[in-house]
């Protein structure tokens, strides 16, 4: 059966879930049990997930036909809208900013070589794993922040507790690691960067 000249459903469908399944399985080895557990940080998290799904996606969708030449500038002048912007925008935003244009891809890309089961099976396990990341994201979290330091007595190793109480007293959050970056003494600066749970 099919519609529009779209095949309902083929083989290829089972090839894509398993190998989705796969692709899935080793990314979350490397993203939660290992960039993760050690970073601590989710500030990429979110990111390193969606584009790793939206070009698998993309990949097996192409795969299906080959391209010719204006089809293939076409695909490059569409993603390097992301490279090329004007205004600066937040990683998260960019990384919807890749999905939409991914998805967009993936959707009007599809022909008859491609069935609706897997065309369907695609956009929702798209936007199953977008409503699971953004779950997760709103968690509490540890994350990170560059600051400028002026007291610079305070990095000596003995002077640790005071420069944590001093940082906790002026930015009023509660700072669970800190990291002393380089140090300017002819300004007495140093950068420093503190770690603290936050809800995005």
């Amino acid at each position: 059966m099919d519609f529009y000249g779209i095949p309902l459903f083929d083989e290829d469908f089972f090839k894509m879930i398993f190998r989705f399944g796969i692709n899935i399985f080793f990314l979350t080895i490397i993203i939660l049990f290992l960039y993760y557990k050690n970073s601590k940080s989710k500030e990429y998290f979110f990111t390193y997930y969606m584009i790793s799904i939206i070009v698998f996606f993309i990949c097996f969708t192409l795969k299906k036909f080959e391209l010719d030449l204006g089809m293939a500038l076409g695909l490059f002048a569409i993603f390097g809208i992301i490279r090329y912007r004007t205004n600066p925008i937040q990683i998260k935003e960019m990384t919807y900013l890749f999905v939409v244009i991914g998805v967009s891809v993936i959707n009007a890309l599809a022909n008859k070589k491609m069935s609706l089961a897997e065309l369907f099976a695609a956009n929702a396990i798209i936007v199953f794993t977008l409503y699971a990341a953004e779950w997760f994201w709103s968690l509490n979290h540890q994350v990170s922040k560059k600051i400028t330091y002026e007291v610079i007595e305070n990095i000596k190793p003995e002077n640790r507790h005071l420069l944590i109480e001093d940082l906790e007293n002026r930015t009023g959050l509660h700072i669970k690691k800190i990291e002393i970056g380089s140090v300017d003494f002819l300004r007495d600066t140093v950068n420093v960067i503190i770690y603290y749970n936050d809800k995005v």
